[in-house]
């Protein structure tokens, strides 16, 4: 008798396992980012601060200027989404790129509308060859609109998660460059008048793609906007 194979999170066994490693009870229990939200960062704000509040941004985006208009993420850093990150980026687990792509796609419609294209953050050339793959660009690949890599990584710094939030700036200043030309058209020249849509797994302090988001700029970008899978939620400024 063959047995079913098990949830990859929770280890109940699949009644489905032909729609992937993961139980529809885990699908659902992943947390969710809802409204209201600070539209340049995509931070929860308090309830009943919506309209014009929420597009004028929280305290924090009120005070810092920034080369990103509007960001949003599927859900919290936290529990299921968190294990499915890990899952995707560390055990390469791909066919997950598939329905992960399909709900930043329905809670990342305020960033995807009307936008060009979709720019993933891109790893180091010794970090990629290392992983085989960029997870930031198997997300990107699921959302409907024209991939274009248009940044290179030129040095290969520390994991963003590994270091104190006052580091994390510090360390991807100036490490985004424009890609290198393949064939006769330059990636990055598709930016100019564009608007971009800066694609990761996982946005911590905001660092890495704002670092992205101000190269594009200066590629000519008519607007940055960010999605994400998931956002570590920070503290709340008064």
């Amino acid at each position: 008798m063959l047995l079913a194979p098990a949830c990859a999170l929770c280890a109940v066994p699949l009644r489905e396992p032909t729609r992937g490693p993961i139980c529809t009870d885990c699908w659902h229990a992943v947390p969710r980012l809802t409204p209201p939200l600070c539209d340049r960062c995509g931070d929860p704000l308090p309830s009943g601060r919506v309209g014009a509040v929420a597009r004028s941004g929280c305290p924090r985006c009120r005070r810092a200027r920034s080369a990103i208009t509007r960001s949003r993420a599927v859900g919290p850093y936290t529990g299921p989404l968190r294990q499915l990150v890990h899952l995707l980026k560390y055990e390469r687990r791909h066919t997950l790129a598939v329905r992960l792509g399909d709900l930043m796609r329905q809670y990342g419609t305020a960033v995807l509308a009307d936008a060009d294209y979709v720019v993933p953050v891109p790893l180091h050339a010794r970090r990629r060859r290392a992983r085989g793959f960029n997870q930031a660009a198997e997300l990107a690949a699921q959302l409907d609109l024209p991939v274009v890599h248009a940044l290179r990584r030129t040095v290969a710094t520390r994991p963003q998660t590994a270091l104190p939030a006052a580091h994390r700036r510090r360390n991807v200043a100036g490490v985004f460059a424009p890609a290198r030309a393949i064939g006769w058209r330059p990636a990055a020249s598709r930016i100019r008048g564009a608007r971009v849509v800066v694609v990761d797994d996982v946005v911590t302090t905001g660092a890495t793609v704002e670092s992205c988001a101000r190269v594009l700029r200066q590629l000519g970008a008519r607007e940055v906007r960010v999605l994400t899978l998931a956002r570590v939620a920070r503290p709340r400024s008064p």
